[in-house]
């Protein structure tokens, strides 16, 4: 019998959650799976979850959720031979779509059924745990924003940026790859683990979680019209093409500024405990996750 646990982000309504749990049951039915489905209820419960079926010998931990939500859960199964399976109910969906995992509930299901399992990469930001990417440029001062508004969804970060853009201004780093140090001015400077930023957006759409290495994406400072061949070009993944970024890979990043404050991870924003610096690491094969075939 495979034991699963099911974390669930509750932002949807009572209805649609009894819906989703009739879902799941009907895919993983008894005696085969024994399945538990659970709800995060404060920040940082889903690494307390997650440490605890790690503990009693769970198969499978599946985050229902967003990119936030799958990082937290993660947090508590790094170097365990749990693995993380995810039903990508958020925004962006930045890791689902690097794994290439349905945004489908049906089909994600499916994939947890196959088990087909593997060991990914995982990337740190000092001491944050990141799958997806990390920044500390215009994206990380968004996300620090984008915490305090009530509107989610594509259309409300669209606008944020666009708001965000008008005040905001770049800034020149010291730049730190595997021993080579480069000084740029940066209107984004993010580390990819992944070739997802969500929404299909590609900065580095070469980027993957099986490689050991991590991706420096720096854009140079952009105008307001620069905006949307930046997007377009992100979207089409050949920005690491043109003009409005610069790549480079390693293992190890640190990145200074004496105007650094801000930083996320997978889209949210964390604490910066070390204000002007920021050190980026991958670890290789951490995390074993459900693949989809």
């Amino acid at each position: 019998m495979r034991k699963i646990l099911f974390i669930i982000n509750r932002k949807a309504g009572t209805d649609r959650e009894k819906l989703l749990e009739d879902v799941i049951r009907q895919h993983l039915p008894a005696p085969e799976f024994s399945v538990n489905i659970t709800h995060l209820a404060y920040l940082g419960h889903g690494t307390h979850l997650a440490q605890e079926a790690v503990q009693q010998g769970v198969d499978t931990v599946v985050a229902v959720g967003g990119d936030g939500s799958i990082n937290e859960i993660a947090q508590g199964l790094i170097g365990s031979q749990t693995a993380l399976a995810v039903i990508p109910l958020g925004s962006g969906n930045g890791l689902a779509r690097a794994l290439k995992i349905p945004l489908n509930v049906h089909k994600a299901l499916q994939v947890i059924v196959q088990n087909k399992r593997g060991p990914i990469d995982a990337g740190y930001a000092n001491e944050h745990l990141f799958l997806s990417n990390a920044g500390v440029g215009f994206d990380a001062v968004v996300a620090d924003k984008f915490r305090h508004t009530k509107k989610r969804g594509l259309q409300g970060y669209a606008k944020l940026v666009i708001q965000t853009f008008r005040e905001y201004k770049g800034d020149n780093y010291t730049i730190n790859i595997d021993g080579k140090t480069l000084d740029r001015p940066a209107f984004l400077l993010s580390v990819a683990n992944g070739n997802q930023f969500g929404y299909e957006f590609k900065l580095a759409p070469d980027a993957s979680v099986f490689d050991g290495l991590l991706d420096v994406c720096i854009v140079p400072p952009v105008s307001f019209l620069g905006l949307l061949p930046l997007s377009i070009y992100s979207l089409l993944g050949t920005v690491h093409k043109t003009k409005y970024m610069q790549h480079y890979t390693g293992e190890y990043i640190t990145v200074n500024s004496p105007r650094l404050a801000y930083l996320q991870v997978d889209g949210d924003a964390v604490p910066l405990t070390s204000k002007g610096e920021v050190q980026f690491k991958v670890v290789k094969a951490a995390l074993q996750v459900i693949l989809n075939n």
